[in-house]
């Protein structure tokens, strides 16, 4: 059940209209968005690079830059080890070019999903060995790897940890152990008496203030690194982290930097895969290039990605991003059969019962593991768990809702797995098949999760008549941009909405175009893109099947919605149009 709840937080709306130079509407999503105080909407609105925070506030920082310092001007053979996924190709790419600036002996490797599994283990710190490696630098790994760390420093070397993950640790009573690798150091906001002002960062954005203090602390202008920026803002949206404070000044410098980039693997990524780069947004990023990325490392190599980044030739990058694209077409396929077998599991069983679905599907590709429990997830709306039977054991990745850490719900069970990690809203965790039932029993009976926590929350930031959908003030709203986690698209809101007529659009018939009048009669095209038959099916329940098929005619009558809605503008032939997008309905 969805719970649709109207935000009204309070504030001088008058005042931060008049002193920002935005309406007091736009004034009033900004309070929503719980930017509070006149420096902090000054940030918000105009934040820029000057804004950012000096990396060597992060713990460890100081140290980092001093023992790596040391060894770029010893000639060290430096490797950079990274991790299969969009944050980890993209940490690996800055720290390479970093490190490449500033003249050092330095190379990289990535994980096999399949064979190596997730972030540093010992087969790669023998790879390493082999190759005469004196230094490595973890990126958006590491923090959770203090076994392997123990064994590379019994080896001879040098460590450094880089990682935004949160950081292992043991209940004691009412407190916890936390259990820190003993690297030379360790570089990771999320550490306890870290004071670094800002915890979320994504792995990409820690690799960038790495290379940035240690471009300064070298003499050179760090200003050079500012292209890597773009880098950082793929990462951030690819992670889903929240685009607040920092995170928004990354994603939105990114995004324009990216509009122009010279790099010649992401001109033919988005070129290949049909972004238009004048309206490049965090969509693209999280839907287009970001899956094609991924999917080097989920059904072949994440080093194909990193060679997409490095192409020095456009034949090169076309050829790449061609066969990246292609990798992701598979992808979909293979998930889409993943995820109707998941739903035919849920459906026929208890596993809808619980309020933590863990869900087997031993066939599956276990790359596929995390996109599977995020589909699972948002038809539920429950932390879904969704396991794969690996080469030793079963591994699987989880996907989480807002009420619950998963991280902190795995460490309940931690008995019960041969390895984990992650974050609130997702994981990855192995076990041994044996465990598995036990696994489900006891994930839910300390989940704490209460049936409040299961109803999906809708905040609808305000009610808004049809007549304020205008050009201005669609206008205005793109000072809130860029949208994304933590930084949401405004939800407004309609009661009292006679639908009057419903078209299904599409070659897939996946689009409904409907015309809506609301009270005071202002006529309004809407879109919706959701599960269309399920939205024709709620209808029919509630209205009743004449009146369904009516509408579906062209001749709605007496059906009376509620919409939560974003404004948009459809743009046909040259001619502008206001528009609505429908988010929910009842």
């Amino acid at each position: 059940m969805e719970n649709w709840v109207l935000l009204r937080k309070g504030a001088d709306f008058q005042h931060i209209s008049e002193k920002f130079h935005i309406s007091p509407r736009v004034a009033s999503l900004i309070r929503n968005r719980d930017v509070i105080g006149d420096d902090a909407i000054e940030k918000y609105l105009n934040g820029t690079i000057a804004d950012l925070y000096d990396g060597m506030l992060m713990k460890d920082m100081d140290k980092a830059v001093a023992v790596l310092g040391e060894k770029i001007k010893e000639n060290a053979k430096i490797r950079i080890i990274g991790d299969y996924d969009i944050d980890g190709i993209q940490s690996t790419y800055i720290l390479l070019e970093g490190f490449r600036m500033l003249g050092a002996d330095v190379d990289s490797d990535i994980p096999d999903r399949m064979k190596d599994g997730y972030g540093l283990n010992r087969n790669l710190i023998d790879r390493a060995l082999e190759a005469d490696v004196d230094t490595i630098i973890t990126c958006d790994n590491g923090i959770a790897a203090a076994e392997e760390i123990a064994y590379a420093k019994s080896m001879g070397m040098t460590i450094v940890v880089t990682d935004h993950h949160e950081v292992p640790y043991t209940e004691i009573g009412a407190g916890r152990r936390y259990i820190l690798p003993e690297a030379d150091a360790v570089v990771d906001p999320k550490q306890e008496d870290c004071t670094y002002p800002f915890k979320g960062l994504c792995g990409a954005a820690v690799a960038y203030k790495l290379v940035e203090a240690l471009m300064e602390a070298m003499g050179k202008d760090a200003e050079d690194a500012d292209y890597l920026m773009e880098n950082v803002a793929i990462a951030t949206i690819g992670d889903v982290m929240d685009l607040v404070d920092e995170n928004r000044i990354f994603v939105k410098q990114g995004l324009d930097m990216l509009k122009r980039t010279e790099n010649l693997g992401l001109k033919a990524l988005m070129e290949c895969t049909g972004v238009n780069v004048d309206k490049l947004s965090p969509y693209h990023i999280g839907f287009v290039i970001g899956p094609c990325m991924n999917a080097s490392g989920r059904l072949d190599t994440a080093k194909r990605a990193l060679e997409l980044l490095e192409a020095k030739k456009v034949a090169e990058a076309d050829l790449l991003a061609g066969d990246l694209k292609a990798l992701n077409d598979s992808r979909k396929d293979m998930t889409a059969q993943a995820v109707e077998e998941a739903f035919i599991q849920v459906e026929n069983s208890e596993l809808k019962d619980a309020d933590v679905l863990v869900v087997y599907l031993p066939e599956c590709h276990e790359s596929l593991a995390g996109i599977v429990a995020g589909r699972i997830r948002e038809k539920y709306y429950r932390p879904v768990f969704v396991l794969t039977k690996g080469a030793e054991g079963l591994k699987g990745s989880g996907r989480s809702i807002e009420t619950w850490h998963m991280y902190e719900g795995l460490n309940r069970v931690k008995h019960l797995l041969s390895k984990f990690g992650g974050h609130k809203m997702a994981a990855g965790l192995s076990m041994s098949e044996e465990n598995l039932e036990q696994f489900r029993k006891e994930i839910n009976e300390k989940s704490g999760i209460t049936p409040e926590d299961l109803n999906e929350k809708i905040a609808i930031d305000m009610q808004l008549p049809f007549e304020c959908v205008n050009e201005k003030f669609i206008g205005e709203l793109a000072v809130l941009e860029p949208f994304g986690k933590g930084n949401a698209r405004p939800v407004f809101a309609e009661r009292q909405v006679q639908v009057e007529s419903a078209r299904i659009l599409g070659k897939n018939k996946n689009v409904l175009k409907l015309q809506v009048k609301d009270l005071h009669g202002t006529r309004m095209d809407a879109m919706y893109y959701g599960d269309v038959n399920t939205f024709v099916e709620y209808v029919r329940e509630k209205f009743g099947d004449i009146a369904c098929e009516c509408l579906l005619r062209g001749h709605g009558h007496g059906i009376v919605m509620a919409f939560t809605y974003y404004p948009d503008i459809n743009e046909y032939q040259g001619v502008r149009t206001p528009q609505i997008v429908i988010q929910n309905y009842k």
